[in-house]
């Protein structure tokens, strides 16, 4: 039986949207992957003794998801990649990762770690065209746009059981680490005067302590537990609508067949859309579009690179 190993940044989280990514990546793994024995390591901390010792027992090793890579390791690294890693790291296949923000050149010692720890012959998958732009300036080019695989079985067939009009409820989420007093509370206005319930999802704690600092009627909105299980629970018995600054907040919400309006505070939700088509509003925008938008009618038309997504598949396939 195979070991395969996951570099897990669901592990030590504050963040559920790692907890949706990882569900979607473990799907996808799955059903690559039959009679395989899979262990999780997390990214959140450093690489210790056994855990050096089950990836060099594994026949392959991904690290999962989210916006692990940045231009500079030294300071906020996402990956707590260390000089150690440098010497015994390897051949680490990258799915559906992305880049942490818009950055500068990436500098010296993240361009040699990068070189060093990415397996160099497997094609890895990342989850933009910009984080496949910054691989390729520094040298590493076995490397597929694929989309977020949260996405990835969002087809147009699946797609087509999206409602296309307003429901009476709609559940919203906030980014606390991406503050705007002004149109966020904006935000929370327009869908208490258009929705009889409004529902308030927090993917992060900080995010309830966000929501409290905000001049808003808050009385007019209930919250849900801040799980994945609730939250999917939620979803799944409930005719709502999404709207909200969380990227995976969002794709899950399509996941779970909901008419979806993303607000878009970063990198993430607007190079995928860029990419992908995916519906997502610039956060400048929500006074001039967003009340419209919301009482419009409309389809959710992504275009996934189904190419890519099945070149990067197919891989594994061929060499089991």
């Amino acid at each position: 039986m195979k070991i395969v190993s996951v570099l897990n940044p669901s592990i030590l989280s504050f963040n559920i949207g790692d907890d949706i990514i990882l569900d979607s990546i473990y799907i996808e793994l799955h059903s690559l992957f039959k009679e395989t024995f899979f262990i999780d390591i997390p990214t959140h901390e450093v690489i210790f003794r056994n855990s050096y010792r089950t990836i060099k027992k594994s026949k392959y090793t991904f690290v999962s998801g989210t916006n692990l890579l940045s231009s500079n390791m030294f300071f906020k690294k996402p990956w707590k990649l260390t000089p150690l890693d440098f010497f015994i790291l390897k051949n680490v296949i990258l799915l559906g990762t992305g880049w942490r923000n818009y950055e500068q050149q990436t500098n010296f010692y993240a361009k040699q770690m990068y070189k060093r720890v990415l397996h160099k012959e497997i094609i890895h998958s990342v989850r933009d065209e910009y984080t496949k732009q910054r691989l390729n300036d520094i040298g590493i080019n076995n490397v597929l746009n694929t989309a977020c695989p949260t996405m990835w079985r969002l087809t147009s067939e699946y797609l087509s059981k999206v409602p296309t009009k307003i429901s009476d409820k709609a559940v919203f989420t906030l980014t606390d680490y991406r503050k705007d007093f002004v149109n966020d509370k904006l935000l929370i206005d327009i869908l208490i005067n258009n929705y009889k319930e409004v529902y308030f999802f927090m993917q992060q704690i900080g995010d309830y302590h966000y929501i409290n600092e905000l001049d808003i009627n808050i009385k007019k909105i209930k919250f849900l537990n801040p799980t994945l299980r609730d939250y999917d629970d939620f979803l799944e018995n409930s005719d709502v609508d999404y709207i909200g600054t969380r990227l995976h907040g969002g794709v899950r919400a399509l996941q779970k067949f909901k008419r979806t309006i993303i607000i878009g505070v970063d990198n993430r939700a607007k190079e995928i859309s860029k990419d992908t088509n995916l519906l997502v509003l610039d956060r400048d925008k929500i006074k001039d579009e967003l009340d419209i938008l919301i009482k419009s009618t409309f389809k959710q038309e992504i275009k996934l690179p189904e190419e890519n997504i099945e070149k990067w598949k197919q891989q594994f396939i061929q060499e089991d």
